[in-house]
């Protein structure tokens, strides 16, 4: 009940103050949270020290106060969501390198947009949906249900259609094999029951579910990253599809798909770093 009321609050001042007065309190708000938040910040800083190895102290400091103040800004487009209208949408938010999904569309499979906890990633999915193509994301289900409904309903109304992760397997196939954009966080297994593969150079589990829909349903995997550019707008960057070739050994099929990916989603993260939205420890010792 505690973070629901805290994003009701969050909500109202979106909702009834000027979008600039906004984000300048969404800056004050998340530097106090940066600085009472001992456990996360921590989590960052460690993170960081994996990605960005080379850096100062103060460097990695700074950057780790940014990801606090950037990921305020997401929230704040996420609850103004209900105030975008589609015009608003398509003027903030840069598409970039869309004629991948229309040679996927040709094709009737559908296509699986890999991406991150990197920028937005709700307010990309908008930005597609906006444009016209079909979308179905999956999205882990928050422990307080007044909160996971509010999320999934900010999203269902900007034309993203959500699925639980423990309906994802069906529901995935359903939609690629009704030529439908399929959008998963590949950057961090929520099943336990990924797979292991250099991340960052340290063994880390990913998810499985990229790899055996492309296998199954012969579908191209899109890497896209939703980027904040200019610190409000975005771009939505989509990279060439991923090129693989099956060999009939499922299992390592699946672990060099998820190699490919994971290379595709550091260097985002390595360009990006103030934008990866990561509050837990990530690699453990």
């Amino acid at each position: 009940m505690g973070n629901y009321i805290l994003y009701k609050i969050g909500i109202f001042l979106a909702l009834h103050l000027p979008e600039k007065l906004v984000y300048t309190l969404a800056e004050i708000v998340s530097f106090c949270q940066y600085l009472i938040s001992f456990k996360d910040r921590c989590a960052v800083r460690n993170n960081l020290k994996a990605i960005l190895p080379k850096a100062t102290f103060l460097k990695r400091e700074y950057i780790v106060e940014r990801v606090f103040a950037n990921f305020g800004k997401y929230l704040v487009d996420f609850f103004r969501f209900s105030l975008m209208t589609k015009g608003d949408i398509l003027k903030k938010v840069r598409l970039v390198n869309t004629q991948y999904f229309d040679e996927a569309l040709k094709n009737k499979k559908g296509a699986v947009i890999l991406t991150a906890h990197i920028g937005n990633w709700e307010l990309g999915g908008a930005a597609i949906a906006a444009n016209g193509y079909p979308l179905l994301a999956i999205a882990l289900p928050h422990a307080e249900s007044k909160v996971n409904d509010f999320f999934n309903r900010q999203r269902e109304e900007r034309g993203v259609k959500i699925v639980p992760i423990r309906k994802a397997a069906f529901e995935c196939l359903h939609a690629l094999k009704n030529n439908t954009l399929v959008a998963i966080l590949g950057d961090r297994d929520f099943t336990s029951a990924g797979i292991i593969v250099d991340f960052f150079g340290k063994p880390t589990l990913l998810p499985k579910g990229p790899a055996m829909l492309a296998l199954k349903i012969g579908c191209p995997i899109i890497p896209g990253f939703s980027v904040m550019r200019d610190g409000y707008n975005l771009d939505v960057i989509f990279e060439k599809p991923l090129e693989f070739i099956k060999t009939g050994d499922i299992e390592e099929d699946i672990k060099e798909i998820t190699k490919k990916f994971a290379l595709r989603i550091e260097e985002y993260i390595r360009t990006y770093p103030e934008q990866w939205f990561m509050f837990r420890k990530f690699w453990q010792d």
